[in-house]
């Protein structure tokens, strides 16, 4: 059930995705060679809670950190620990942070120093789908507008849509109706209406498509142990088109 959220509401995550983009910024500011991921992670958490809310990730099905930290061949869900990252690393940062009792989430993937220039191109077109995904979350549109809008600027640039993990509608809860795909045909699913709220979040990879979770049972990483990239943005559907509420 995709459950429209009231203005009060609307109003309440406006102020949980000011957080999450408030904490990218201060992340954005440490993230150099040298930096441990959970030296990122005591960061964003300290931030999150100064702002007077919560991680959404700590705890969330046993996940131990605030946040996602993905290196590289890693996609998603990677835990923040003694990693140290390196010149040329690229590094994927889910946040989600929980204000009143509604959610906001976003992920960035950040270089780290000089990139190779695969890497950004890897960066900037991941970047790029997200917000042709977003053009088409406008009142009367379909669902999967958003997912072909994605697929089709991705492949057209010579990389690969994970099909494994999707976008989602958020509220009072961290994952809620309706999944939203990165890849298939337009004009399928539910008409979009004033008062969805998405999280739309492309997932690229630069070889094959495919991945798989480490041991760790939260990791998941490319099978060919290429880069991957990974953005996201919490948007309303508006009455006259969208707003993104995980940006400044």
């Amino acid at each position: 059930m995709i459950i429209l959220k009231s203005k009060a509401e609307l109003e309440v995550m406006r102020e949980a995705g000011r957080i999450v983009a408030l904490t990218h910024q201060e992340l954005a500011k440490a993230i150099k060679p040298g930096v441990t991921t959970k030296q990122l992670d005591e960061i964003a958490e300290t931030f999150i809670r100064s702002m007077g809310a919560v991680p959404s990730f700590k705890g969330y099905g046993g996940f131990p950190g605030s946040i996602c930290a993905s290196v590289n061949e890693e996609l998603v869900h990677g835990i923040p620990g003694k990693r140290v990252l390196q010149e040329g690393d690229i590094i994927s940062i889910d946040i989600g942070a929980q204000f009143q009792g509604y959610h906001g989430d976003s992920a960035w993937t950040y270089p780290v120093g000089k990139i190779s220039a695969e890497n950004e191109k890897l960066l900037r077109v991941t970047e790029e789908s997200l917000f042709k995904g977003i053009e088409k979350a406008v009142p009367g549109g379909r669902l999967s507008d958003i997912s072909h809008a994605i697929q089709v600027h991705a492949e057209a640039a010579g990389f690969t849509l994970v099909r494994e993990y999707v976008g989602h509608g958020i509220g009072q809860n961290l994952h809620e109706d309706p999944q939203v795909p990165n890849y298939g045909p337009p004009d399928r699913g539910p008409r979009l209406k004033p008062g969805m709220v998405l999280a739309i979040e492309p997932m690229v990879n630069a070889g094959e498509r495919y991945v798989r979770t480490l041991e760790d049972n939260w990791t998941v990483v490319t099978l060919d142990r290429k880069t991957c990239a990974h953005f996201e943005h919490t948007i309303a559907i508006t009455e006259d088109g969208y707003e993104i509420f995980t940006r400044t």
